[in-house]
C-alpha cells in the first residue's frame, strides 16, 4: 500500500470522529476517492457540501446503508464495489458505532441487541462482503475500536452470551464494552483470514465532544485525558499510514497517544477459539440471520 489510501470505502463518517476524519483529509493537496455509507443521505451530503472541499481533487460517493440491517448491508457492499470499479481499494475504514441499553426485540428479528449489530455484527458481515477485493488489493483494514474493550463484565468473555442478546437489560455501558470486544475479536480474525491486508485496531481516545460519547456515555471535557472532536480524528487518521509495526503480529491495537498497546490490555481477545464463536462465516450469518430465506 501506498503512503496515503487514496480509493476508501467507509462506514461512520456522518458525523461525528469519522466526519472529522474525512474533513482534515479533505483539505488535504493528495486526492481521495471516498465511497461512503449513510443512513440519512440527504443529511450526510448537505454536511459534506458545506465543507465546499476541491471536487477537482476529492470525490465523494455517498451511498445509502443502515448498520442495524444486514440486508442493507449486503447492497452497501454491492453498491460500493460498482462505485469502485477497477480501482484499487487501498483501504476500508470501519468507523461506524451505536451506544444503547439492551432493551427491547433484535433489529429485524436479529436474536441480538442494535449495538452489537451495528458495532460488530454488520461490519464483520461487510467485510465478508468485500473479502475478495480486499485480499486482491492487499486493502489496509483500519477498525476504530476503544478502550472499553477492557471493561468486559466481569472479565469474562462468558458474560457476552447473556449482555448481547436482545432485551437482555444490559445497560449501555455494559452493552458497549461488550460489543466493542466481538468487534475486536473480528480485527484479529480478518487479521489472520487476510495474510495480505494490514489490520489494524485503534482507539480515538476520550472524545466527549462527540453524540455518542458526551450525550450517550456521559463524558465530559473536564475528564483527565480528554481529547477534542479534531484531536480524535487525527489519532485515527494515524492508523492509515503507520508503517513501523510491531513485530509481533497479534500486536495490532494502536492507542490514542501513537503506541502500541502491549498484548497484556486486550489478552482476552486473542483466543482464536473466542475468536471464531463470534466471527461467523459468511453463509452462517445470512442462515442465522434469516437473509437466505
Amino acid at each position: 500500500m501506498s503512503a496515503t489510501a487514496n480509493n476508501v470505502i467507509a462506514t461512520g463518517t456522518s458525523s461525528g470522529l469519522g466526519f472529522e476524519a474525512i474533513k482534515q483529509l479533505l483539505e488535504k493537496s493528495e486526492p481521495y476517492n471516498f465511497i461512503l455509507g449513510a443512513r440519512d443521505i440527504r443529511k450526510a451530503q448537505a454536511a459534506f457540501d458545506e465543507l465546499k472541499y476541491d471536487t477537482s481533487r476529492h470525490t465523494i460517493s455517498l451511498l445509502p446503508v443502515d448498520f442495524a440491517d444486514l440486508r442493507s448491508v449486503q447492497l452497501f457492499a454491492q453498491q460500493a464495489l460498482a462505485t469502485l470499479g477497477d480501482r484499487k481499494l487501498d483501504l476500508l475504514f470501519l468507523c461506524a458505532g451505536m451506544v444503547a441499553p439492551a432493551e427491547g426485540p433484535g433489529p429485524h428479528g436479529s436474536q441480538w441487541c442494535a449495538p452489537y449489530v451495528v458495532n460488530h455484527l454488520s461490519q464483520h458481515y461487510l467485510v465478508h462482503q468485500l473479502r475478495e477485493t480486499l485480499a486482491a488489493c492487499k486493502s489496509r483494514i483500519v477498525v476504530v475500536s476503544s478502550g472499553a474493550i477492557r471493561s468486559v463484565r466481569n472479565q469474562d468473555p462468558r458474560t457476552l452470551d447473556v449482555d448481547l442478546k436482545a432485551n437482555s437489560g444490559a445497560d449501555r455501558g455494559v452493552v458497549y464494552s461488550a460489543s466493542k470486544f466481538a468487534q475486536l475479536l473480528g480485527a484479529h480474525y480478518w487479521r489472520r483470514e487476510l495474510p495480505g491486508c494490514t489490520v489494524l485496531a485503534v482507539s480515538p481516545g476520550l472524545i466527549p465532544g462527540t453524540k455518542l460519547a458526551g450525550k450517550d456515555m456521559g463524558l465530559t471535557m473536564d475528564m483527565p485525558d480528554a481529547k477534542t472532536v479534531p484531536e480524535g480524528a487525527q489519532n485515527l487518521l494515524r492508523a492509515w499510514t503507520i508503517s513501523d509495526f510491531p513485530a509481533d503480529p497479534e500486536q495490532i491495537m494502536l492507542t490514542s497517544w501513537g503506541e502500541w498497546w502491549p498484548k497484556e490490555v486486550y489478552q482476552l481477545s486473542l483466543d482464536t477459539a473466542l475468536q471464531k464463536k463470534w466471527c461467523l462465516g459468511r453463509d452462517d450469518i445470512e442462515n442465522t440471520e434469516g437473509l437466505s430465506a
